[in-house]
């Protein structure tokens, strides 16, 4: 381990520590996310009111997104930030605000534990559930941005009686799992930067959509409508990060079967950026043309209703899809002129048993993998690190982390056009 590693590790560590003592004591976590229009300050509380936002000095009140009921004895606030603005707090702590061009934008996803039946894993065990870990090594990187690709909720059945990996901790769509699987371990990183969250399939309606419902959705919250304000799929919106636009789109309830009712709703939700100048990527949960499989000699892992419904729609402008749910780090560049996929779905949860290393050469439902890497079975987060003389946002460095900081591959990318290390 390089000197600069291990004191980005020991630093971690000793985060790891602080920031457990921080979210056991802590009645309030606060972040900043986009949401369709602008940039929004939110804030999970235990306190029976709102706290006040402080905008470049000028004090003003948070509203009520989601008041306490059920199992989420919370009360979740929010309120607009404005574009420009150059200071924000609440309760004296500060508020990451954007760039006007991220240069370092870090990208996350499938970052709870997973406890399913009888998929136990050891959440009390920092090596094998190791998100604190990567949310504070990840934030001393320093970003501008933070992506999330989803699935924040895994904790969904009861730790077996007597197994001390896993035991004390909740189960089901609560409160007290989002705290464990998502805001405690990964409280230093909203610290950081701003964020996008999209929604993964583990926050499905009959999943944690609940507790996504209330918190992170970018969309208002209205306990009245669906499954306790939990709704089906959400439209797409758009994150002008200056030279370079996001599309946030929804496919947790994608079919992993051709689905022709999803595929006609998907197609223009692809087509989209026809509307849109520059360049843009894609940001959603479930990848297309990626490589992971139950078996081991099985090489197939996309989503056929997502395939079908890109293969024609996607213009010559989306330079890249944004992906996790394979539990993984792959870069994929294809033969066909097609965009480039990122997968970023190892920050905590179980990884891919048979998630290949060598992907060249793989055939994926027709597509042909030209360039590329895999780096499976190893925890982290990747960074995406724009040239330094780019202003066309299309030249990007990638690097893949594993949770210590220390690099497990890198990519550079050109618009479509991939070549890795």
């Amino acid at each position: 381990m390089t000197r600069i590693f291990a004191f980005w590790l020991s630093a971690a560590l000793a985060c790891v520590g602080a920031s457990g003592a921080r979210a056991a004591d802590a009645d309030y976590w606060q972040w900043t996310q986009y949401v369709p229009g602008g940039l929004e300050a939110r804030v999970a509380t235990t306190r029976a009111e709102c706290p006040t936002l402080s905008l470049d000095g000028v004090d003003m009140a948070m509203t009520t997104r989601s008041a306490p009921g059920g199992n989420y004895p919370v009360r979740v606030c929010a309120a607009p930030i404005a574009a420009g603005a150059k200071r924000a707090a609440i309760n004296n702590a500060p508020l990451p605000l954007p760039v006007a061009h991220p240069n370092r934008i870090l990208i996350v996803g499938d970052t709870g534990c997973r406890l399913k039946g009888t998929q136990i894993q050891a959440c009390n065990d920092l090596s094998e559930w190791p998100f604190r870990l990567g949310a504070d090594m990840s934030g001393a990187f320093k970003p501008d941005l933070v992506l999330h690709v989803g699935d924040f909720h895994y904790r969904e059945s009861a730790c077996p009686l007597g197994n001390y990996a896993c035991g004390g901790t909740p189960f089901g769509d609560t409160w007290d799992v989002w705290r464990a699987d998502f805001f405690s371990p990964g409280d230093s990183l909203p610290r950081a930067a701003p964020w996008v969250f999209t929604r993964g399939n583990h926050e499905e309606c009959d999943r944690g959509g609940k507790g996504w419902a209330r918190t992170l959705d970018p969309y208002p919250f209205d306990a009245a409508s669906g499954a306790d304000g939990c709704l089906g799929l959400a439209k797409p919106y758009t994150v002008d990060i200056g030279g370079l636009t996001i599309e946030v789109m929804d496919v947790s309830t994608a079919d992993e079967r051709v689905n022709p009712t999803q595929v006609a709703w998907f197609k223009s939700q692809f087509a989209m950026p026809r509307e849109i100048p520059g360049p843009v990527w894609q940001m959603f949960h479930r990848p297309i043309w990626a490589a992971d499989a139950p078996l081991r000699t099985d090489n197939r892992g996309d989503n056929k209703t997502l395939a079908a419904a890109a293969r024609d729609a996607v213009p010559a402008n989306v330079q890249a899809f944004v992906s996790g749910h394979h539990h993984t780090f792959e870069v994929l560049g294809y033969e066909q002129d097609l965009p480039i996929q990122i997968v970023s779905g190892h920050g905590g949860d179980d990884l891919s048993p048979f998630a290949p290393r060598e992907v060249k050469g793989i055939d994926i439902d027709g597509v042909r993998v030209r360039e590329g890497i895999g780096r499976p079975r190893v925890f982290g987060f990747s960074m995406i690190e724009r040239a330094a003389d780019d202003n066309s946002g299309l030249r990007w460095t990638l690097t893949g982390y594993d949770t210590h900081g220390r690099p497990i591959g890198v990519c550079r990318m050109n618009g479509r056009a991939l070549s890795c290390d």
